[in-house]
């Protein structure tokens, strides 16, 4: 392992509206951005296609109506990226990654999951994010055709040992609960690089 690999990748995975960036902000929070990183797939996926395409990259980060409006194009054309080349995007998100722990928030598909898993074998914990479709409702979910029932959203379903199912229907006293485990062992894993960051600055005093 060099000074530069990570010493704990969260790879988190869930439906549309289930909380996601929520729980991954949370956990950042908690830890600060110092020792973790939020990496999402999607966003060189949508800067690739905005250059390609003439459009809004901002735009395309928001939660707002056009994103919407080119979801399923976009996931399309993103399919075929991911057939010529399966981990294009995974090498775009974490270059230039330098803390000690990422969190990447947005894992879709087996290949995503697979390409961590041989780039950093030891270092990879898959988290499932679920909320009831009531809940997602809630947030602003409707079931669309060519998104909902696509391999974006579908993709790892099933056949995924996850390590951590974090359930996010709203009780955020439940949710630290949950958290708590994850948070220990980012703590155990980072301690490490928290010492010799201290080292360093009590040396140069």
């Amino acid at each position: 392992m060099t000074a530069s690999d990570p010493k704990l990748i969260l790879l988190f995975s869930g439906k549309r509206k289930s909380g996601k960036d929520y729980v991954t902000d949370l956990i950042q929070k908690r830890l600060s951005p110092k020792l973790c990183c939020i990496l999402r797939l999607s966003a060189p996926l949508k800067e690739q296609y905005a250059q390609e395409h003439g459009l809004d990259f901002e735009e395309l980060l928001g939660a707002g109506k056009y994103k919407e409006q080119h979801r399923a194009e976009m996931i399309r054309w993103g399919e075929r990226r991911r057939q010529k080349d399966p981990g294009f995007f995974c090498r775009m998100a974490v270059c230039g990654a330098s803390q000690p722990m990422w969190i990447v928030s947005d894992c879709r598909r087996m290949s995503d999951l697979q390409w961590f898993w041989s780039e950093y074998p030891q270092q990879c914990v898959c988290v499932r994010v679920e909320a009831s479709e009531q809940t997602r409702a809630q947030r602003g979910w409707r079931f669309t055709a060519g998104v909902d029932d696509a391999e974006s959203e579908c993709g790892l379903d099933q056949d995924v040992d996850f390590d951590w199912t974090i359930r996010n229907d709203g009780d955020v006293t439940f949710l630290d609960r949950q958290l708590q485990g994850l948070l220990s062992l980012a703590r155990e894993r980072t301690m490490e690089h928290q010492y010799t960051q201290y080292s360093i600055k009590s040396n140069g005093q």
